[in-house]
């Protein structure tokens, strides 16, 4: 392991000496006097969602709808420099303190430090972990860092490494914080297990090389606590059942210490246990926290957002109700206790994740004031709590829902359906009306493809096996990538007002088929009948540096079809009619949900018409209006503004193919401003005032157009 820090402040000073001298003169000339904690009051952006509650909201006026179509690019920071390779899925969102903007960066996932009004480098810290890094489950450059100080110049950047290493660096300088860990850094993977704790020969801690655990989410800092989740690859096609457990654990911001350890999946001696019929429990893993946490430091209360168990589409090796998978859990901040819980899916099977950062919101419901927290998922559901007893403010319903006939499958007879807010995106095709509508032609071929290859079901319809020449997959419209995914929402403090993306075009196809012999000991992964078997690197593997181009998994398939050749015979299953979605538009919404009523305000489409829209020929002399755009999103929530980018690109007419940045009026949802961007949006947006001006950045990537951070400002005498 090698790392690499380059400070601006300590260029071309070779001894320890001369750096201290030079460290002096900059703490006399401001850079390290003491700041207090930072606020978005005082014009920063401190934390990865804004503040503990997740709100992503910043008072800022300065950039309001009367001059939104102004902004110019201040400057921008290209980030190909850093790592062996560009990356181009850049999903960060930077933090700015005192006139300092930190942010991950690159294919090895660096860390920067830039001038809040230039975007000057002022220094980079690079880690360079070898083999580790190469082949972990969740690459990229990460979603961010984040930032603690004790309020008298003793200040940290804190950023979770593509190896799983919670690293702290000195904000000043780049350098690690020695006192913290070993020499600056805690070795995360120590403490991850397979297995059942306290049994030998069962209880396994996971290889520190290739251990199967990474994550991409920023940590939470509150009240001298750092709290991580974990992640591990893709769960639709696992090669054990008794997969990496996920855990959630808290960590001493000082010294690196870990405070508590909480099971997402519950040993013997804890509750929730028993929701693993057979003791599958000891034998499972997955159920990771891959999004960030949020925090309501008076309550001393975190709130965990939970994913599902291996696997995501088959459970027959794990039946009951599998706690605390796709659950939503509230545990104490200082000891780790479960307060309460409640699980939004029973025996998840469709990846309907929790997502994103619980939003705690307060609110005031029938004229009483409530501590609410709502958390958003892919079911385009938004599940609402009062986040002190963990009661739903309106009643959730637990209703019938189809049951599996999957060999070994064991289904919920029922799942929670909320009675407020109403969905807030399309959560299966319900009928006709849903399909593409732009000619009675194109429904009727649509109709057609989906009798012929697709079993149609509800929300909560089960995969099928698929067969030949029986339907190929359970087609239920946007399940399990729909809805919200890990941007999240925003919400107004001041009104309640909660604002969310929906996705509403991302079709899935849901087919189970048995593995290969010898690639895996399930019974059964996501696949398609008549197609050879393939398997999925899932989010970002193969971007970081050094990273091999087969995963481990494609390498052991490729071995086992050398035995064991599989060849196609049949034709893959149609994805789209003519070019166009199944799904009628619009294919992404902006939404507003007022939790102080539950009652949706207003819902807009957003995004340009995608190109394969405005130009398939088969939609040649026809009008479309707006469609929107698929894809996942956040955004930013100001004095008077939504601000939002487009996820896909596009070439409008009165401008060059690229994507835009968009400002809604909060009230009516109206679109007031937009200004183009040469990528569409990666990483969700934030802003920041520093010496007078106000600063929105936004990461925009894509394509072939690499990671790059955009900060717009106003022209000057604006």
């Amino acid at each position: 392991m090698s790392r690499f820090n380059f400070s601006k402040k300590l260029f071309g000073f070779a001894a320890p000496l001369a750096a201290a001298i030079l460290a002096t003169q900059a703490w006399a000339q401001g850079a390290g006097q003491p700041y207090g904690q930072p606020s978005t009051a005082k014009g920063d952006w401190p934390m990865y969602f804004a503040d503990p509650s997740g709100s992503r909201y910043s008072p800022q006026a300065q950039i309001d709808a009367a001059n939104f179509n102004k902004l110019e690019l201040a400057w921008h920071f290209k980030t190909d420099a850093l790592g062996a390779r560009p990356e181009y899925k850049l999903e960060g969102t930077p933090l700015e303190v005192n006139g300092t903007v930190y942010a991950t960066a690159g294919s090895r996932r660096d860390v920067v430090a830039l001038d809040a009004r230039t975007g000057e480098l002022e220094w980079v810290y690079s880690l360079n972990e070898g083999v580790r890094a190469a082949i972990s489950p969740r690459q990229l450059s990460g979603r961010g860092v984040s930032y603690w100080t004790d309020g008298k110049g003793d200040d940290r950047i804190i950023f979770v490494s593509t190896g799983f290493r919670l690293v702290e660096l000195d904000a000043h300088t780049g350098h690690p914080v020695d006192s913290f860990g070993d020499h600056g850094m805690v070795d995360m993977r120590v403490g991850y297990y397979t297995g059942v704790m306290g049994q030998p020969g069962v209880y396994k801690q996971i290889d520190l090389t290739d251990g199967e655990i990474g994550l991409h989410s920023t940590p939470t800092v509150a009240d001298d606590v750092v709290l991580v989740g974990s992640s591990m690859r893709e769960g639709s096609q696992p090669l054990t059942q008794n997969n990496t457990k996920g855990l959630t654990r808290a960590y001493d911001a000082r010294t690196g210490k870990v405070l508590w350890t909480f099971h997402n999946i519950p040993q013997k001696s804890e509750p929730g246990y028993e929701s693993w019929e057979k003791n599958s429990a000891d034998y499972n893993g997955n159920t990771g926290t891959w999004a960030s946490m949020t925090v309501d430091t008076a309550l001393n209360s975190v709130y965990v957002p939970v994913e599902e168990p291996t696997n995501d589409t088959y459970g027959g090796l794990r039946p009951g109700n599998d706690l605390y998978g796709d659950s939503l859990v509230c545990l104490d901040l200082h000891t780790g206790k479960l307060k309460w819980y409640y699980q939004v899916v029973h025996h998840p099977i469709w990846n309907f994740d929790m997502t994103s950062p619980p939003l705690l919101v307060d609110v005031t419901v029938d004229g009483k004031p409530v501590k609410a927290v709502a958390a958003a998922n892919k079911t385009a559901f938004l599940y609402v709590f009062d986040r002190v007893t963990g009661k739903p403010i309106w009643p959730i319903i637990e209703k019938p829902v189809q049951q599996s006939n999957v060999p070994g499958e064991k289904t919920s007879k029922t799942q929670p359906f909320p009675t407020k807010p109403a969905p807030y995106g399309l959560q299966y095709i319900r009928g006709d009306d849903d399909l593409i509508d732009f000619t009675p032609a194109l429904r009727q071929q649509a109709l057609d493809l989906i009798k012929k290859n697709y079993v149609l079901g509800g929300m909560f319809a089960p995969s099928v096996v698929s067969k030949q020449p029986f339907p190929i997959a359970q087609f239920g419209g946007t399940g399990g990538t729909g809805g919200t995914n890990w941007p999240g929402g925003a919400f107004d403090p001041e009104t309640g007002i909660v604002y969310l993306h929906a996705n509403n075009a991302a079709q899935t196809f849901k087919s189970l088929v048995a593995p290969p012999p010898g690639l895996s000991d399930e019974p059964y992964l996501e696949g398609t009948a008549g197609r050879p078997f393939t398997v999925g690197n899932g989010p970002g593997f193969g971007v970081a540096s050094d990273a091999p181009k087969v995963s481990p998994e494609q390498a052991k398939l490729a071995a086992i079809f050398k035995e064991h050749p599989e060849v196609a015979n049949a034709p893959p299953p149609p994805r789209n009619v003519s070019g166009l979605p199944f799904i009628k538009p619009p294919y992404g919404t902006l939404n507003a949900i007022d939790l102080n009523t539950g009652n949706i305000l207003w819902q807009v489409a957003h995004g340009d018409t995608p190109d394969e829209v405005r130009n398939n020929p088969v939609l040649k002399g026809l009008t479309i209006p707006k469609t929107g755009q698929t894809g996942n999103v956040g955004m930013l929530v100001t004095k008077t503004l939504v601000i939002i980018g487009d996820p896909q690109y596009s070439t409008a007419p009165g401008h060059p193919r690229g994507a835009m940045l968009r400002a809604y009026d909060k009230k009516t949802g109206a679109q007031v401003g937009e200004v183009w961007m040469p990528a569409p949006q990666s990483g969700s947006p934030m802003t920041y005032s520093y010496g007078g001006k106000q600063y929105i950045i936004v990461a925009v990537s894509g394509g072939n157009y690499s990671g790059d951070y955009l900060a717009f400002s106003l022209p000057s005498g604006n």
